[in-house]
């Protein structure tokens, strides 16, 4: 075993100790469902927005985005970090946050899917959320999966990466199932914790790369390279330095668009407003949740601008997925204090898609539990059987994700890139507009829905049968934008040429935002 090795796997076993026991001192915090769902929606700012941020990120953005952005577009894929941040978390507390709170409790509902339910009262509109989140969050996680094991694989190539992404499965499943969201709150605070200082690290480190040279002459040295004639990947100087992608202006726009808006209707981060505790802890959240993106999101397409430098140019056997392991074994892999360096970046890396992975676990298991299988069944269960019936569920979507992760289907994969499009096309509309407006109908609701989801299915149909899956999947920011942007406008069109029929029903539940 190498230095570097023993140093990771110290590394890990003390964030795996330490995150087993945080899951089992939450047990005892996590007897009913609304606790383990949703903290018993007495999560205070700190908690909140950790968890918000580290949701957000996953070693997906860190290995695969940041890798293949940074390498194909340069400089111009930190504004990918800026959207994120000032786009998508900041608009979303400070619009979105407090209403969901208020809104969500004076419905009692903890999922996504329970909140249509009741808004519009129809039960068909929880049954359909809940398909929906079941079909494209489980590819999701494994994707999650598949990215870090592509990482430690990395750091021990002797080590097939299924062993690695068992460990990953079990870890979560340990702390997930005893202590549900509390669980994850706390150890999302120490998971964030983890990826600023492990962030922070990292910058310094490559920018202080003698290929480099800071920042200053990361432009400067990005501006004389240029591929060699004929690389089917060829790129100049002037396309890396572009502060607005060049060419791949509208590429950026799209991704920007995507990775920032989409968030406003995806039920795990939308979840995490149901659980703060009050109006304060919300404006607290609201900045320390978007100073987080901005430094996490940032940080990640900064070092990846770095790759044709550090790469000299060469992109790795692996693809734009290598990129970033490539990277760090090439400016961590000597040295004590590198090797040190390497082992922190690796737990970051780890703590980023384990907070993703739990929530999007959390949301689907939740999304089966308490909103499909009542629904299917019409037949109300026992506070107690449903509380077994979600543990029994995170645990089996942890072992789903990794097994979907480990078969290598290559439908998995292209499939967690519709995933933001598809879940956020179809609840954006019904959930934004039921915050704030009395006059959105059940009829308009699932039209956008229903509308949101055929803007994506349509096209990716019509797309891969005239060519090929994989030119559909490279269409997804860009179907996934347009299908958010559909259900924004079919929810009050159509709601506009329907009537409410419970009028007094609806004013009684906007009453929340009356009294606080």
């Amino acid at each position: 075993m190498t230095t570097a090795q023993l140093y990771t796997v110290i590394a890990l076993c003390l964030y795996a100790i330490t995150m087993a026991v945080i899951g089992l001192v939450s047990y005892g915090k996590s007897k009913t469902l609304d606790s383990f769902l949703i903290g018993g929606r007495n999560i205070g700012p700190w908690l909140s927005a950790f968890s918000y941020g580290t949701a957000y990120f996953s070693a997906v953005v860190f290995v695969g985005y940041a890798g293949q952005h940074g390498w194909n577009i340069g400089i111009g894929a930190i504004w990918i970090g800026v959207g994120n941040a000032l786009l998508g978390c900041l608009p979303s507390w400070l619009l979105l946050a407090r209403r969901t709170r208020l809104m969500t409790a004076k419905l009692n509902s903890k999922t996504m899917s329970e909140y249509f339910e009741k808004r519009y009262d129809s039960k068909g509109m929880k049954l359909f959320a809940s398909i929906i989140i079941f079909i494209f969050l489980v590819p999701y996680s494994a994707a999650v999966y598949k990215g870090l094991g592509a990482l430690f694989g990395a750091v021990f190539p002797s080590i097939d990466s299924w062993v690695w992404m068992l460990i990953i499965a079990t870890l979560t499943a340990i702390y997930l199932v005893a202590g549900g969201f509390i669980a994850t709150a706390y150890t999302d605070l120490i998971q964030g914790v983890i990826m600023i200082v492990g962030i922070i690290c990292l910058i310094a480190t490559v920018l202080n790369n003698d290929k480099v040279g800071g920042f200053t002459g990361l432009i400067e040295n990005l501006s004389r390279f240029q591929s060699v004639e004929g690389d089917p990947n060829f790129i100049t100087g002037s396309q890396l330095t572009s502060i607005f992608g060049g060419s791949s202006f509208k590429f950026l726009c799209f991704n920007i668009m995507l990775t920032s808006f989409g968030t406003w209707g995806l039920p795990q981060m939308i979840g995490k407003f149901y659980a703060v505790k009050d109006t304060s802890a919300i404006k607290r959240g609201t900045i320390i949740s978007t100073i987080f993106c901005l430094i996490i999101g940032c940080g990640a397409y900064l070092v990846g601008s770095t790759s044709r430098l550090i790469l000299d140019g060469q992109l790795p056997e692996g693809g734009v997925d290598a990129v970033i392991p490539s990277v760090l074994m090439k400016v961590l892999g000597n040295g004590t204090l590198g090797i040190i360096l390497l082992a922190v970046i690796m737990i970051l890396l780890l703590s980023a898609s384990m907070s993703t992975l739990e929530a999007v676990v959390l949301t689907s298991a939740s999304a089966v539990s308490v909103d499909l299988i009542p629904s299917l069944i019409k037949k109300e269960i026992k506070p107690a059987n449903q509380m077994v019936l979600t543990r029994m569920f995170c645990l089996l979507f942890v072992v789903c994700s990794f097994i979907f992760a480990t078969q290598n289907i290559p439908i998995i994969v292209n499939l967690m890139s519709f995933s933001w499009g598809v879940v956020s096309g179809c609840f954006i509309g019904p959930y934004i507009w039921g915050l704030f407006s009395k006059k959105i109908t059940k009829i308009g609701a699932i039209s956008g829905m229903v509308c949101g989801l055929l803007s994506v299915g349509i096209p990716t149909l019509v797309i891969t049968l005239n060519n090929s899956f994989a030119a559909a999947a490279k269409m997804s920011p860009e179907l996934g934008v347009s299908a958010m942007a559909v259900s924004l406008i079919v929810v009050p069109l159509v709601s506009l040429i329907t009537k409410n029929k419970d009028t007094d029903r609806i004013d009684n539940i906007f009453e929340c935002f009356k009294k606080a």
